[in-house]
């Protein structure tokens, strides 16, 4: 008996412990992202927006949010030209998908490489996976959001929607951003990650 009970103990540690790391990754990240909006030489802001930059918003921190999914490499990756928020039209490749189960079904978003950032020192191995889901244009975003993602060295993949954020042209009509592909609709209300941005509210 006190076998099985330290059995449970300890186990229960591990998972809170899992726990303490993902929700301390969440904040760091969002950290991060804010002390980049401060940043005059980072920020999408302009002079007056980041003066008086209170902070981004977010929906709660949810676990629930943060998946493990199965990666799927494109075997013969070919070039296309996605659309964008302006008349720009940069080159992008389908380098896999991500399979994973959300809301009690399965799902799936293409996950794409842009061969130009890929070029720059630091990124060879950057991937995004821009997508939209029943939240645009009401709490969030109305072109849609993007998550960040890592060339994986494995088939399992951990794709967590509490770091998803706002393209730079949710914060100015100066940018371009990439319009996630139809394909990439999530038809749930996916509250995680960052919200609407406001240059006068934060919420946490």
């Amino acid at each position: 008996m006190k076998r099985f009970t330290f059995a449970l103990l300890l186990i229960s540690h591990v998972l809170y412990g899992q726990v303490d790391s993902a929700v301390h990754e969440i904040q760091q990240h969002r950290k991060n992202q804010e002390e980049e909006f401060r940043d005059p030489k980072k920020s999408p802001l302009d002079k007056k927006l980041r003066k008086h930059f209170k902070g981004l918003n977010y929906y709660p921190i949810d676990l629930n949010y943060r998946v493990k999914a199965t990666f799927v490499k494109t075997e013969n990756p070919v070039l296309f030209k996605m659309r964008t928020t302006t008349d720009r039209l940069p080159e992008y490749v389908k380098y896999g998908e991500v399979h994973f189960k959300l809301d009690g079904e399965e799902r799936m978003l293409e996950v794409y490489q842009s061969p130009d950032i890929s070029q720059k020192p630091g990124l060879e191995d950057y991937l995004f996976i821009p997508f939209t889901d029943e939240t645009n244009g009401v709490d969030t975003y109305e072109v849609g959001r993007y998550i960040d993602l890592k060339i994986p060295k494995s088939n399992e993949v951990i794709i967590d929607f509490n770091k998803s954020y706002n393209p730079y042209c949710s914060y100015g009509s100066a940018y371009s951003c990439p319009i996630p592909p139809e394909v990439n609709h999530l038809p749930l209300k996916l509250m995680a990650g960052e919200m609407k941005f406001s240059s006068r509210i934060a919420r946490h």
